[in-house]
């Protein structure tokens, strides 16, 4: 009996433990990056199977910016000159992206991180989940 406890006990513990994100994995954000899930704060979720644009990110330190980009098939990208500049900032147990431009200012928290994805949640509790964009290779 004891020994069922103490396997319950930590199975608990473990599934307790805080999954917390390391500034070590900021650098996981760099590169390009596609969205594929919206889940919204009553728990409805919108899906993205194709996207026309994608996002691409460039962080250097804690200041870094966000792009829009649209794939050609050809492996290069069209996009504008527009960019939203952001700084990432370590707080008690998250790192949070503050955007600010001439219109406006809003903050994302980082909920996971990976080589592969990402997930961030804004202000209204909208959660946007992407992975790493893998181009289209049509063969010649």
């Amino acid at each position: 009996m004891t020994r069922i406890f103490l396997f319950v006990a930590i199975v608990l513990l473990s599934g307790c433990k805080k999954n917390t994100l390391s500034g070590e994995d900021l650098h996981y954000l760099n590169g390009y990056w596609e969205i594929i899930e919206v889940e919204f704060p009553d728990g409805a979720k919108k899906e993205y199977s194709v996207n026309p644009s994608i996002d691409f990110i460039q962080l250097n330190g804690n200041e870094g910016f966000r792009k829009k980009m649209q794939p050609k098939f050809d492996g290069s990208y069209n996009t504008s000159n527009d960019a939203e500049l952001f700084t990432v900032v370590k707080t008690e147990d998250h790192f949070a992206l503050y955007y600010k431009n001439s219109f406006d200012d809003w903050t994302e928290t980082l909920v996971k991180l990976d080589s592969t994805s990402f997930s961030v949640i804004n202000e209204a509790g909208i959660q946007y989940t992407y992975r790493r964009f893998q181009p289209i290779a049509i063969p010649k």
